[in-house]
């Protein structure tokens, strides 16, 4: 076996089992933590498919900037196991069998496929450069990038706004 094929499985490994403990911890910082190994998971694997800006872009975007707020989200929440509702046996078995059905009807796709063999068209073009992605980016895609970003400063503001308690005069 070529050392691409174990790093491969290894890393699918890591991605299944991290995702399913994310769904199945009792405590919603585990669950956290494992959806990051879940995505550092997924990066490697663009790492494999030779999509390094991709990997790159995944673990900023992923992994930091939604996990913080997640992880915001769920501070600011103040989850305390006292306070958590106890989900029947029976729901949590569910999930365990949609789970082992759904690994098993990929795992079944996956073995009775085929792959493709034969020569790709290619135009010599780089379409993964970052320097044809800025450029693009920051040419014809300006200003919706631009309202991305005036997006994401407005939701920070209203979620430090919402998140501050107001003083009472006693």
């Amino acid at each position: 076996m070529s050392a691409i094929l174990i790093i491969f499985y290894v890393l699918a490994a890591i991605t299944l089992s991290t995702a399913f403990l994310t769904i199945y911890s009792k405590n919603p910082i585990h669950s956290a933590i494992y959806l990051v190994i879940c995505f550092f998971s997924i990066a490697g694997h663009y790492l494999l498919f030779n999509a390094q800006f991709l990997a790159i872009v995944h673990i900023i975007v992923y992994s930091g900037a939604i996990m913080i707020l997640f992880l915001f989200t769920i501070m600011l929440m103040n989850l305390n196991k006292e306070d958590e509702v106890h989900k029947p046996r029976i729901t949590r078995l569910g999930a365990i069998v949609v789970f082992c059905v759904l690994s098993a009807v990929l795992i079944t796709i996956f073995i009775n496929s085929k792959t493709i063999v034969g020569d790709y068209d290619t135009t010599g073009e780089d379409f993964q450069s970052i320097k044809k992605l800025g450029k693009i980016l920051l040419n014809e895609y300006m200003v919706p990038f631009e309202f991305a970003s005036v997006l994401l400063l407005v939701a920070m503001i209203g979620t430090v706004l919402l998140s501050k308690k107001e003083k009472t005069n006693k």
